[in-house]
């Protein structure tokens, strides 16, 4: 009778220490595929991710469904870039009425002031501004600065194209994770500090690969204006016919002028990336001709049986197109 009352108890204990079973894990959402990819990482068994925009998604033109909203509101946790990147995320929040704890990851990021190359406190801002709602415009005159067709506002959000950066995610994650799932939290810590050790080994390798390029053949033709932060981070310079979203057109004007600095620059490769339409580029290469090089993976990952079905391989596959087309 004893040893049925130990077994009993010890039976209890265990399932106590949630989430221990698959219908006990801690549901997650991530709101495209790259946080999605990084927040299973730290997460680990832990935590069942369901992420809002697959792969090859582009969340500057996704409309949530009914279904979304149901994850949502069944979610404990939400896990969203910030700085303006999910525009459409505090409309399904409110219709999906959660009560979901909300991790930003990208807090503490410098961000890029829109259209700079630099971080925003160098451009008059000391730091983003988190109190404002997520995909808040802010406040600032677009059409000065020619992008009025897309709402992300003062700030590049495509922040995880700097290594360092995505550092940043993994311990904001980690620490929302623990918040929610206490007795969780040393298994965060440990895969978070395991992944970061990942994460400095890329930005080694990186910085080591593209510091041997020569430096007059440093910059990268691009589909759309995703890479600030690889460019600050790492040295090249991408040009982009199109606005930091998608949705942005680029004008007769801004694309002559594109064409003109290739054929100046001699520029011989122009890259599209897996979200973007590719008719644009065509037209500039056959104008210029540059060659269309392969394809870049920006602010979304690959399927799983491609060559970036996560943010690691995502940032060594980059890697090695860059540095192919550009040492030739």
């Amino acid at each position: 009778m004893f040893t049925r009352r130990l077994l009993l108890a010890s039976a209890a204990a265990l399932a106590f220490a949630a989430p221990a079973f698959a219908e006990d894990k801690l549901k997650v959402i991530a709101t495209f595929s790259i946080l999605g990819d990084i927040t299973a990482n730290i997460g680990g068994d832990r935590v069942e991710v369901t992420t809002l925009v697959g792969p090859d998604g582009d969340a500057h033109v996704f409309q949530p469904a009914p279904a979304d909203a149901q994850a949502v509101a069944n979610a404990q946790v939400i896990v969203a870039n910030g700085l303006g990147f999910e525009g459409w995320m505090d409309r399904l929040i409110e219709a999906s009425g959660t009560t979901a704890a909300l991790v930003t990851a990208s807090d503490g990021v410098s961000p890029i002031a829109f259209g700079e190359d630099k971080p925003a406190e160098e451009a008059g801002h000391d730091d983003h501004d988190h109190d404002h709602a997520e995909g808040e415009a802010h406040d600032h005159d677009h059409e000065e600065a020619g992008h009025d067709d897309h709402d992300h506002g003062a700030f590049d959000p495509h922040a995880w194209q700097s290594v360092t950066n995505v550092a940043l995610y993994v311990g904001n994650i980690e620490r929302g994770l623990a918040a929610a799932d206490p007795a969780g939290a040393e298994t965060y810590k440990a895969n978070a500090t395991a992944y970061l050790a990942e994460l400095a080994a890329l930005d080694a390798e990186m910085r080591s690969a593209i510091t041997a390029l020569p430096e007059d053949r440093r910059t990268i033709i691009t589909s759309h204006d995703a890479f600030g932060y690889f460019a600050e981070a790492y040295g090249l310079d991408f040009v982009a016919p199109q606005g930091i979203s998608t949705e942005a057109e680029a004008s007769a004007q801004d694309v002559a002028a594109l064409i003109t600095q290739i054929k100046e620059a001699g520029i011989t490769a122009v890259f599209v990336e897996n979200i973007a339409d590719r008719r644009l580029l065509d037209q500039i290469a056959s104008e210029t001709g540059a060659v269309v090089g392969g394809t870049l993976y920006s602010d979304a990952l690959s399927a799983a049986d491609g060559p970036a079905a996560t943010y690691l391989a995502m940032m060594r596959y980059n890697l090695g197109q860059l540095t192919g087309a550009l040492s030739q």
